[in-house]
């Protein structure tokens, strides 16, 4: 069977990025005519916010992977939050955050993603995120990681930078504040910070563009997957801060995330 023949679910797990990006790009269609808008926001238990976007991009997501990926369980932000995320998963499965970053959706920022990752025995192996508001989009293959600027445009490799010495740069929250970024700067070593929203942060270090984004604070593993599947693919590091594994499938905690730092070299 040739190559071409191959359906994306029959490819090694890494390349199964390229049919993820295609699935959060069309999402993105449906997402971006909500942003800048007068959206209807809710708020969910733990007070997030939740607006239709969430909502209509997570619907077409979880409809094109039951699709192209048939039988593989998919955990999504949206319907775990009205529903309630699954009490046991098995070794493979999706993890989806239609509109990372729903904040600065709201707000009307560009840095909001839509991000879907894969799961092996815990460990994220493929995943693609888009950028709706710049069409920007990374996703994993088998020989590194792969970006376009628009959709159907030309796909670029991108790799992470070595540290600079002198010069590296943290992504940090918007809301981090001035001490605390000083602490942070002490403990890893970065010298310039630049206040950033979403799952981007991690593409932005596996792009070259940026070096380390220490999370000391509550995440979800759908707000991760993508992102660190896509860095480590790029040849940078997603780990807890002691260096220890950070793994996923933490069905008995809620799909929730300990604290993480990811890096570049």
């Amino acid at each position: 069977m040739a190559a071409s023949d191959l359906s994306p679910a029959d490819l090694p797990l890494a390349d199964w990025g390229r049919a993820l990006a295609l699935i959060c790009e069309e999402a993105a269609t449906v997402i971006l005519p909500f942003w800048q808008t007068e959206l209807n926001v809710e708020h969910k238990a733990d007070s997030s916010p939740v607006t239709e976007a969430d909502k209509a991009g997570e619907i077409l997501i979880l409809k094109r992977l039951a699709e192209v990926f048939p039988g593989v369980p998919t955990v999504s932000e949206e319907h775990a939050s009205e529903y309630g995320a699954p009490e046991d998963i098995g070794p493979r499965f999706f993890l989806v955050d239609p509109v990372d970053g729903t904040k600065a959706f709201v707000r009307g920022d560009p840095s909001f993603t839509v991000n879907i990752g894969l799961i092996e025995n815990g460990v994220p192996v493929a995943g693609a995120i888009v950028a709706p508001a710049t069409g920007e989009a990374w996703f994993t293959t088998a020989d590194g990681v792969l970006k376009r600027q628009a959709p159907g445009g030309a796909d670029a490799p991108v790799q992470v930078r070595p540290w600079p010495q002198g010069a590296a740069v943290a992504l940090v929250s918007h809301t981090m504040k001035p001490e605390r970024a000083a602490e942070l700067a002490a403990q890893y070593g970065f010298d310039l910070r630049t206040p950033m929203d979403s799952s981007i942060k991690m593409c932005r270090i596996a792009e070259g563009s940026a070096d380390i984004y220490p999370r000391h604070g509550p995440t979800m593993e759908w707000d991760t997957a993508a992102g660190h599947a896509i860095l480590v693919a790029a040849g940078g590091r997603f780990t807890a801060p002691d260096g220890e594994a950070f793994v996923y499938g933490k069905a008995d905690q809620g799909f929730r995330n300990g604290w993480f730092v990811a890096r570049g070299k």
